[in-house]
């Protein structure tokens, strides 16, 4: 059972470095070069995997669950048609609103992680 303990709190870290990498690659085939600092994103999420920190852990929480917040009030505009947004504005969230919701859980996981670390 413990080995499952461990790999759950790993789950939502490699989701956050390979979304991440799949960013580096799309950007990458299209900028090139430019596209190696999106590789940074994912140096936290790594560390935290090696070298485990409680303050890391809930930085990163909290910071993706603002992130992933102001992205779903976004989506939710856009389907209730609030604000009026342009047409690859509007493709682009369709493709992204299964990520946004599951950025926001994977967050809401780290942060449930780390208080759990502090209890």
């Amino acid at each position: 059972m413990s080995l499952f303990n461990k790999i759950t709190k790993v789950i939502p870290y490699l989701y956050f470095i390979s979304i991440s990498a799949y960013w580096f690659t799309v950007v990458n085939r299209s900028e090139g070069i430019t596209a190696y600092p999106i590789l940074l994103f994912g140096i936290p999420f790594l560390w935290q995997i090696i070298k485990p920190s409680k303050r890391l852990n809930f930085t990163l929480g909290i910071t993706f669950v603002c992130i992933s917040s102001y992205l779903i009030l976004a989506f939710i505009s856009d389907l209730l048609q609030i604000v009026s947004l342009s047409s690859p504005i509007k493709q682009l969230m369709m493709y992204g609103g299964l990520f946004v919701f599951a950025s926001f859980i994977m967050a809401l996981w780290i942060i449930r992680n780390s208080l759990k670390e502090s209890m």
